[in-house]
């Protein structure tokens, strides 16, 4: 979801250049365009996925429910088809899908009162998902185990089926559902804490600056199981995945790192088919451009199958030990947290 621009305007300003000292494996490669999403209907895309017939996408939140909607797209970013949400979705920030051919939403966006939120968090999160075949989403509503709300915009499918979120905020914590996926609930069901993924300091240009190296704000995983890839602002970190234990490859694994810089408002990322490229798309509206970076990962022979995901769409253990390299994130954001608050008092009182 975006920030508030006043919000964006203090952090900016207020963002200094970040180091790369202890950085990961880190690649370059300039992006090429592979195609521009150009219809109307598709605005603000915060999730992206491939299929075999070309891609997923979906709009983020929206005050009109009939806009936050899922998108088929052809190979050329052509819409195709579109499925509705069957009850408002809050705040659809990522979107996967599994090797069965299943699409996952992870409705888990909830930015607080600072961050351009209402300032009503919300008591549960949700994740949608869409059999392969099927033009209907069905809802899972969970909770953080502590009850705490958290923003968050990252969603990944491990090996065995199970939903890994990754939080937006500097403390980049992970959770997983390991227990059995609920559908139409009530009561979420409680997500387990498995670890925190680490960004780094990279010093890559982006809008946000040393805060937009930070917030995480996508994530995939390959059709083949065997990488994995979470997203800031500014950088897309993979990882190896053994096994198909995704939340442990991101939360100790090594990553490879490839900048993207000075994305307008980077958040949807996703493997190619032959997972030897990542696909990236901004939240803005449009139209909005398709972008390949080259994978980082050169080890790997991934399969090139994708899941089926046709369907009947309307055509047109323990958390590991924190690294250092985290302090001077988080010191950096709670100073600008506190510079924030201490203007808002400062205006109150003047208008007194």
């Amino acid at each position: 979801m975006r920030w508030a621009a006043g919000a964006a305007a203090v952090l900016i300003l207020g963002a200094p250049a970040a180091a790369g000292a202890h950085a990961p494996t880190q690649v370059s490669g300039a992006p090429t365009e592979v195609c521009r999403i150009a219809d109307p209907a598709v605005t603000e895309v915060s999730g992206l996925a491939v299929t075999a017939t070309g891609y997923l996408v979906q709009n983020d939140s929206n005050p009109d429910p009939a806009k936050t909607r899922v998108f088929t797209l052809d190979k050329s970013c052509k819409v195709t088809g579109s499925v509705q949400y069957p009850r408002t979705a809050r705040d659809p920030e990522d979107l996967a899908v599994d090797r069965k051919g299943t699409v996952w939403v992870a409705d888990i966006g909830d930015n607080g009162p600072m961050t351009g939120g209402s300032g009503t968090r919300r008591s549960t999160i949700a994740l949608w998902t869409m059999a392969a075949g099927s033009n209907e989403l069905k809802i899972h509503r969970l909770v953080y185990p502590d009850g705490v709300p958290r923003d968050a915009e990252a969603l990944l499918i491990d090996g065995q089926g199970r939903p890994v979120i990754v939080t937006k905020d500097p403390n980049g914590e992970v959770f997983r559902l390991d227990k059995p996926l609920p559908t139409d609930n009530t009561d979420g069901v409680a997500l387990t804490k498995v670890g925190a993924f680490e960004p780094r300091r990279t010093g890559t240009s982006n809008p946000w600056g040393f805060l937009g190296i930070a917030w995480v704000t996508g994530a995939a995983v390959s059709a083949d199981g065997t990488r994995a890839v979470v997203r800031t602002y500014a950088d897309a970190y993979e990882f190896e995945v053994t096994g198909g234990d995704v939340a442990k490859a991101i939360t100790s694994g090594k990553p490879t790192v490839t900048p993207l810089p000075d994305e307008p408002q980077g958040e949807a990322i996703a493997y190619t088919a032959d997972a030897t490229g990542l696909l990236t798309v901004s939240d803005q509206a449009g139209p909005v451009v398709v972008l390949r970076y080259p994978s980082g990962l050169k080890t790997a022979a991934p399969s090139s199958a994708v899941p089926s995901t046709t369907s009947a769409m309307a055509a047109p253990p323990k958390p590991p030990v924190r690294s250092s390299a985290r302090a001077p994130l988080l010191l950096a954001a709670f100073t600008v947290v506190a510079l924030m608050l201490v203007a808002a008092v400062a205006r109150r009182a003047r208008r007194r």
